[in-house]
């Protein structure tokens, strides 16, 4: 049983950066921890992440002092009861559309009242085996688990009024990338028309009191990001060794 130190810092009103990866090593837990990031992002959506693995990166990222979180492929009340009992202290969910499906994430993430989480002697909890009660753990990971859904197309935000009533939510992460896509631009979303969606977005979310958050590639986008009000910033290992990569490269060229 930890403490989620990204949540924490976000109740303090301060932003968070975090990386999401679709690797199943449990190193690179380790060396992002090591670095500095907020918190630790496993991508089981785009990579083949099974629940073993999935075990053994919370532990690695334990070891690192940095909070496990899961990019889960589906809204299954099963699939994410695995994953929070491996540890992962919260979920960002893909592919919402509806307030319903919010109030069905919630309902998986957290323990009664708040929801139908089922509970067992699992590793998250010490595997009821430790110093603290059962009612002791359950009021622990209520409090510390984040719920993040993410905003990624039309219908999510033609219902977004409806899903900022949801109770029990964090935070929402919108995808740019599909959200482009959903909006007939292929190429990516740097024009003007999905712009001005993610501000209406931000907008929104912010004025009904939670977190916001996306991607961002560089520093120079994370600050700007966070002068907008974003809280919550993601880069990948994709694109830190893309970036490293071709300032390293560069040298050879002056």
């Amino acid at each position: 049983m930890i403490n989620n130190t990204a949540k924490t810092k976000l109740q303090a009103g301060e932003p968070v950066l975090g990386i999401i990866s679709p690797t199943t090593d449990p190193t690179i837990c380790e060396y992002i921890g090591l670095a500095g990031f907020d918190f630790y992002m496993m991508d089981a959506e785009h990579g083949p992440i099974s629940i073993t693995e999935a075990i053994q990166m919370v532990r690695a990222c334990e070891v690192a002092l940095i909070p496990c979180f899961a990019r889960i492929q589906q809204l299954d009340e099963k699939l994410i009861l695995q994953y929070l009992d491996a540890g992962v202290l919260g979920v960002m969910m893909p592919g919402i559309q509806t307030a319903n499906q919010v109030r069905a994430l919630v309902a998986a993430i957290k323990y009664p009242p708040f929801g139908k989480r089922g509970l067992g002697p699992v590793r998250a909890g010490d595997y009821l085996a430790g110093k603290f009660s059962q009612l002791q753990y359950i009021e622990h990971a209520n409090a510390q688990t984040l719920v993040l859904p993410q905003i990624e197309d039309l219908e999510c935000v033609a219902n977004l009024d409806d899903i900022l009533t949801v109770e029990g939510v964090d935070g929402f992460i919108i995808g740019p990338r599909d959200l482009a896509m959903s909006m007939g631009f292929y190429d990516g979303p740097n024009h003007p028309e999905v712009k001005a969606v993610i501000d209406q977005i931000r907008a929104k979310v912010l004025a009904a009191g939670k977190h916001i958050g996306t991607v961002a590639g560089t520093a120079e986008q994370a600050r700007a990001l966070i002068a907008e009000g974003f809280t919550l910033i993601l880069n990948s290992t994709q694109g830190l060794l893309a970036q490293a990569g071709k300032t390293f490269l560069a040298a050879k060229l002056g």
